[in-house]
């Protein structure tokens, strides 16, 4: 499987990029706008809250689904075992820790700038009989919506308590139209090709890896996949340490028809039930 690598900087990324999605539904790029140095700071910052006990403070609204989940909340969907991992959803509009500074707040936006770009790239790559299928074009799915998540996830060290079998992220599909994933401090995240089989993505600092959402793979009729994913355990040389990771999830406005079957709404509420966040 041949996840590319993408220089946002090449005169053929958009078509490059589209491909690879296509191809896999995931790619890395580099030579991005996103400067490493906010990353790292983010990654700092966020280290330093997930230590604190006052994450309590924000717990998650269960209606909102804004704010801190504690550790083994979610589960991936059709898996009974709770993946080891804590996070916090940050939404433009929602919770947000006191104690933090800006950054986080800085990088958000850069982010979905970027993918603003990324969706034009999309659309404009799109076949027509495919584009035919999108209730409106790929950018303005996104204009006024209030669903855009940035999750800030931390995988504590594994300390031999865990349930056999139980994993960071067991495997899964995005929900969401595309997902732009900051690096991981680790590596851990694989994706699954159609024979069954893993494979590793970069983790490379500076590196962005983009997928396909469920919701853009009903959208387009199957066109673009969502590929299965999932973060594993540390060995094989990964140290037994605390890795952190940054997706930020681009969601349609909640009337957005995806098929005949979904609206953006209907769409989302289904998988939050199903991975147990609602």
């Amino acid at each position: 499987m041949n996840v590319r690598k993408i220089s946002y900087k090449n005169s053929k990324a958009p078509k490059q990029f589209t491909n690879s999605l296509r191809e896999t539904g995931f790619s890395i790029l580099t030579d991005h706008p996103i400067d490493i140095r906010l990353i790292e700071k983010v990654y700092s910052d966020w280290s330093s809250f997930f230590k604190n006990n006052n994450k309590e403070k924000y717990l998650y609204d269960p209606l909102k689904q804004d704010g801190y989940f504690p550790f083994q909340t979610e589960n991936a969907k059709n898996s009974n075992l709770k993946d080891l991992k804590e996070f916090f959803h940050f939404y433009s509009w929602g919770q947000y820790p006191k104690e933090l500074g800006d950054a986080t707040l800085t990088l958000y936006d850069q982010l979905l700038e970027l993918t603003s770009v990324l969706l034009e790239w999309l659309q404009n790559q799109t076949p027509k009989n495919v584009k035919s299928l999108f209730s409106a074009p790929l950018p303005e799915m996104i204009n006024g919506t209030k669903r855009n998540l940035l999750r800030i996830i931390h995988y504590p060290p594994l300390d031999g308590t865990e349930k056999k079998s139980a994993i960071r992220g067991s495997a899964h599909e995005d929900i969401n139209l595309i997902t732009l994933l900051v690096a991981g401090t680790q590596p851990g995240l694989q994706v699954q090709d159609n024979k069954g089989f893993w494979h590793d993505v970069s983790c490379d600092p500076g590196h962005l890896a983009i997928n396909i959402g469920d919701m853009l793979q009903e959208a387009s009729g199957g066109y673009f996949p969502s590929t299965t994913h999932r973060v594993i355990n540390p060995g094989n040389n990964v140290k037994n340490e605390s890795r952190f990771s940054m997706p930020l999830f681009l969601h349609p406005r909640d009337e957005i028809i995806l098929s005949k079957k979904y609206t953006a709404k209907a769409y989302l509420d289904e998988r939050l039930k199903e991975i147990g966040l609602k």
